[in-house]
């Protein structure tokens, strides 16, 4: 261990010596307060435009080119949940809570359900929460069923097309599979009844039973005004190289250990506790925003799930993120240039970690950092309160209205169904 970290080390050293130096003195370029643009709403220099067809998409304009129609749902479905425990309002589930609110007041909705494009259900399965904070998988799919039955017996729109112009929020950790560990969300499956609507959901991962064609991968839920109040002074100097604050086991849930995270962070703090280029722990400290926004790269390995806010705040501190995850979907992958501003790392090659970071060239760090300063890219991955052009919400528009107009076959048949009411687990089928 020693011998090899030897070899490496004076590397890592120069690399942070030359982007400590640069910070200092080209502030906007790796400035450890890059996301300030996002909350003065000034175009900084020394960025980098995303070139080609990814940036022409972060910068479309969804207003005119869709009309939403939202049900109006009893209040036990959404409001009242909230009112119950506002906790909601600030976990990183709570996109569903913000989605509603922008889009009741959002351009593109409509009265008149005739003239829509899209059907949107205000349901909020991820807040009905343990003492812990966690969303109850079990009550979820009841939830979400009962409000299908509501707009189905109410309105006709339903009925016309199985719910395939309709569109779902469901950020659990398994999206509509509802579920926190993978084996019990595999093994539900997506809500049989949720299976031709069109699913925005924080989970993405390659050919994965909780992830349907067509579903729109977002960010999760992290809150702008809290980030933007921890925001460091323009020069400071990001003299951390690698940042991580989370847990590398979960004794709770997997006490023999090794299914968590699918054995990713116990390899990385068995590999590199005791390195000291290396600043992770499992303390959350009052820092943590201060600290990634000094940090040259933050870590963004899997959990239970393969997302996490760290992503977010990321992006959002000028962090390169890197992404340990194997096979994940990235939210608005079409519009954000993941492999140019991330390192992907497989979850086999953490052991690696060190002599992979360091061995990235420093003008690739750099337009790294360009490219996370764009003020367009930081503001893709928030939900901020008022919206603002080409943040979270109007992605998630721009996604929705790339889907029309809808094919012929969305539409039924007389007679014709897909879906099967009676379908799951006899404990989703219980009234909720």
């Amino acid at each position: 261990m020693t011998r090899a970290r030897a070899v490496w080390r004076p590397a890592a050293v120069v690399l942070l010596a030359v982007a400590s130096l640069s910070c200092v003195l080209t502030p906007p370029l790796v400035s450890a307060a890059a996301g300030a643009e996002v909350a003065g709403g000034v175009a900084r220099r020394n960025t980098e435009r995303i070139a080609g067809s990814a940036g022409d998409v972060l910068e479309d304009n969804p207003i005119g080119r869709l009309k939403v129609f939202i049900y109006d749902l009893p209040s036990k479905y959404n409001k009242r949940i909230v009112t119950k425990d506002p906790r909601c309002l600030h976990h990183m589930f709570a996109a569903e809570i913000f989605m509603h609110r922008f889009l009741l007041s959002s351009a593109v909705r409509t009265l008149n359900p005739e003239e829509a494009d899209w059907f949107y259900t205000p349901v909020y399965t991820t807040c009905d929460l343990t003492p812990a904070g966690l969303p109850l998988p079990f009550k979820s799919p009841r939830m979400m069923r009962s409000a299908i039955k509501f707009i189905s017996n109410k309105w006709p729109f339903w009925n016309r097309t199985d719910g395939a112009d309709h569109f779902f929020v469901v950020p659990h950790d398994f999206g509509a599979c509802f579920h926190y560990q993978e084996e019990k969300a595999t093994e539900r499956g997506i809500l049989p009844m949720l299976r031709r609507a069109t699913l925005v959901q924080t989970f993405g991962q390659k050919n994965h039973v909780c992830l349907k064609e067509g579903s729109i991968i977002i960010p999760p839920y992290a809150p702008p005004q809290k980030m933007q109040a921890h925001l460091v002074p323009p020069d400071t100097p990001r003299s951390i190289f690698v940042y991580f604050r989370g847990l590398f086991y979960d004794n709770g849930n997997d006490p023999e250990g090794g299914y968590y995270a699918r054995g990713a962070r116990a390899s990385l703090w068995e590999n590199f506790k005791n390195n000291p280029l290396f600043d992770i722990s499992t303390d959350h400290p009052v820092t943590y925003y201060e600290d990634m926004q000094r940090a040259v790269f933050c870590l963004c390995p899997l959990g239970w799930a393969p997302w996490s806010p760290r992503l977010v705040e990321a992006v959002v501190f000028g962090c390169i993120p890197v992404i340990i995850a194997d096979d994940i979907v990235l939210p608005f992958a079409d519009a954000i240039p993941w492999e140019d501003i991330g390192v992907f790392v497989d979850e086999e090659d953490v052991p690696k970690l060190d002599s992979i970071l360091t061995s990235i060239p420093i003008e690739n760090i750099l337009r790294k950092q360009r490219l996370l300063a764009n003020p367009s890219m930081k503001k893709a991955m928030l939900f901020p309160q008022p919206a603002q052009p080409r943040d979270a919400f109007h992605q998630i528009l721009n996604g929705l209205a790339r889907k029309l107009p809808h094919m012929q076959s969305v539409y039924l048949q007389p007679g014709e169904k897909h879906l099967n009411w009676t379908a799951g687990p006899a404990g989703d089928l219980k009234p909720w």
